[in-house]
């Protein structure tokens, strides 16, 4: 007697919405991992930067996030992607073209199993973060229009650089076998140094705001601090491109990783200051997530600990001792310290990569065992030579991040004066927001009525009893 013939169940049968190739579970986890990447940025940083800042910097610490990431959108669908993991056409870069035909965006990914436009979303997010990760470098005076002008001149010309020659199947470091698991070079060193580059061509913010700079609102400053951390369940989580069991393992290390470097860079803060600091245990949770990025998903948990008390004590020491004391980094006026917590902590973290990347937990994520040692594991297993082959990778990559975003931004900043000027003027830095935009975050007062009217408004002021001129409303 035959047995029936097996047929799947109704949701899993392909038809045209659901090509044979296409795993549902898959599409479903990378689409939320992306969308978790992208709150980290939007609302994420829009509030940390705006709670973070000087009160008459807040609007335009939050502009400058919220357009960054508009404007990487369009110039990724446009070119940014495919550049980034299209053909080759070098091996650094890759050929121009679009991402916007059905065709195309409907067929299936370079890597995993599902279509091209939730690859080129997933992949999206990441450039977004990493220009609004420059952005914290330059906050407080650089001029909006040049910022306009700076954030798709750098996302062509310096983050498609790195992003084919680490992560496309046909760069350079990547065919090399160099490891950066989630973005520990392509996003956070090269938005360090990118923003501490582009923070020396601006210049330094006016004197009195340098000295004091005061965060307007430490918990709303929390807040995006904790969409920050848990958004980057997705931003490591996300880059196995599968919800399979390296996704798994790539979560759990990164929150025990930051956990780890927050409770030690706050006990630092402690024996050293006298004080817990909520603002300092924040920088020790990014320099935490930033170290953990390049490692997420090939380390064991011993060794995301590890990490963690390395990210949390070197860029403290950096940051407290290095930086009063070296007057290139007195000089440079890098607001939100970017340099120390994702320069620092992104190259702490691709070193630590080449010492405790695990074979097994390699095979895991890249198919191909043996060719990814770490070297305490390249000294364990006897294989001295993929293992000082790894860590001389990881070097390599730092060195090449650093020279490209060092020539590059400097050559767009270079560009962009000669357009429109990079800093604000001394009367408008005075000013900040109102002048830079015509508004401000707390601008109201009583029962919700402005205290002044503004010169610099056209949507915001009114003028009781009358409607004349332009933003003029009528009041009853």
């Amino acid at each position: 007697m035959s047995s029936p013939p097996f047929t799947l169940p109704a949701n899993l049968i392909p038809d045209e919405a659901n090509p044979p190739w296409m795993n549902k579970g898959d599409n479903a986890w990378q689409l939320t991992a992306a969308t978790l990447v992208g709150m980290q940025s939007v609302p994420g940083l829009i509030i940390l930067y705006g709670g973070a800042v000087k009160k008459k910097w807040a609007v335009n610490s939050a502009f400058m996030a919220l357009y960054a990431f508009a404007c990487v959108l369009v110039c990724w669908v446009c070119w940014g992607y495919r550049i980034s993991f299209g053909d080759e056409l070098i091996p650094t870069w890759g050929k121009i073209n679009v991402a916007l035909s059905q065709h195309y965006l409907l067929e299936k990914a370079f890597l995993g199993n599902f279509p091209n436009a939730t690859m080129v979303f997933f992949q999206f997010v990441f450039a977004a973060i990493t220009l609004i990760l420059i952005a914290g470098a330059v906050l407080g005076r650089m001029n909006f229009y040049a910022w306009m002008l700076f954030v798709p001149l750098w996302l062509t010309f310096s983050y498609t650089i790195g992003a084919y020659t680490i992560w496309s199947t046909n760069g350079w470091l990547s065919t090399a076998g160099m490891i950066d698991y989630s973005g520990g070079y392509v996003i956070h060193l090269s938005s360090g140094v990118a923003g501490f580059t582009a923070a020396y061509w601006v210049g330094p913010r006016l004197t009195k705001d340098r000295e004091r700079f005061p965060p307007n609102n430490i918990l709303l400053m929390l807040a995006g601090a904790g969409l920050l951390w848990m958004g980057w369940t997705g931003f490591n989580g996300g880059d196995p491109y599968a919800a399979n069991i390296d996704a798994s393992l790539a979560v759990l290390n990164t929150h025990v990783c930051t956990a780890t470097s927050l409770l030690t860079w706050l006990i630092l803060d402690i024996l050293f200051f006298g004080k817990a600091s909520v603002i300092g245990a924040v920088q020790g949770m990014i320099t935490g997530l930033v170290c953990i990025t390049p490692a997420a998903g090939v380390v064991h948990g011993w060794a995301a600990i590890i990490m963690g008390i390395c990210s949390g004590s070197i860029p403290w020491f950096t940051m407290m001792v290095v930086h009063k004391k070296s007057e290139l980094l007195q000089k440079v006026d890098d607001t939100m310290a970017v340099f120390h917590t994702h320069a620092v902590a992104g190259s702490l973290g691709g070193i630590l990569t080449g010492l405790f990347a695990n074979p097994k937990l390699c095979n895991l994520f890249y198919g191909k065992y043996g060719q990814y040692v770490g070297l305490f594991y390249g000294f364990h297993m006897g294989d001295y030579h993929n293992g000082f082959r790894q860590i001389g990778l990881q070097l390599i990559g730092i060195l090449f991040v650093i020279a490209v975003n060092i020539v590059m931004t400097s050559l767009i900043c270079l560009i962009v004066q000669l357009i429109v000027p990079l800093r604000m003027t001394e009367e408008d830095m005075e000013i900040g927001d109102e002048a830079a935009h015509g508004e401000e975050a707390y601008a109201i007062w009583g029962q919700g009525d402005r205290n002044e009217n503004s010169r610099f408004s056209a949507y915001n002021d009114v003028e009781v009893g009358t409607s004349k001129g332009k933003g003029l409303v009528e009041m009853t």
